[in-house]
């Protein structure tokens, strides 16, 4: 159960940061070699161009690049297992980014206006797309995770200057 407080909700959007997120870059050469079949047979399937998948509870999957998946977990050991079941594949490698990447999760009905107000309109994601580009003059990975709700996933140096582009945009809104 999660016992965090909900985030302040402010001109209809709620936002709250997580840093330190279990994530992983999958990097191959072929989403039909090797690293794949393995990941297949760990019961993860590289999502397709512009997609994120929910590969099970633990686990989400975001296209980053043709060759490259962002890998996000909710825990370390289940990172740890696919890392483990990764491992022997020689067309692909893994790429640690715990602690790296900081996730700015949106939710609201003035997202969209929100992210073009930071970047563009082409920002938006759509449910199960994931979406790069640049906010706040950073890069980001916006994905659509269900509707009403975007995650941005970003480097953790970045987080509070896009962060201060976020409360001065929704001093507009109000």
């Amino acid at each position: 159960m999660d016992e965090r407080p909900p985030p302040p909700v402010w001109a209809g959007l709620a936002v709250h940061v997580e840093q330190g997120v279990p994530a992983a870059a999958l990097r191959y050469f072929s989403r039909t070699g090797a690293f794949a079949a393995a990941a297949r047979a760990a019961n993860v399937t590289l999502p397709e161009t512009g997609q994120t998948t929910d590969a099970g509870r633990d686990l989400c999957l975001a296209w980053r690049s043709p060759t490259e998946t962002l890998c996000l977990s909710r825990t370390e050991q289940r990172l740890r297992e696919l890392k483990d079941a990764l491992a022997g594949a020689s067309d692909g490698c893994w790429v640690e980014l715990s602690g790296g990447l900081s996730v700015v999760q949106l939710d609201g009905e003035r997202i969209e206006e929100l992210l073009s107000r930071l970047g563009s309109n082409a920002a938006m994601p759509a449910c199960g797309e994931a979406r790069r580009s640049r906010m706040a003059d950073v890069p980001v990975l916006a994905l659509g995770l269900r509707p009403g709700a975007v995650q941005l996933l970003l480097d953790r140096a970045y987080t509070e200057h896009l962060l201060a582009w976020i409360r001065v945009t929704l001093l507009d809104f109000a």
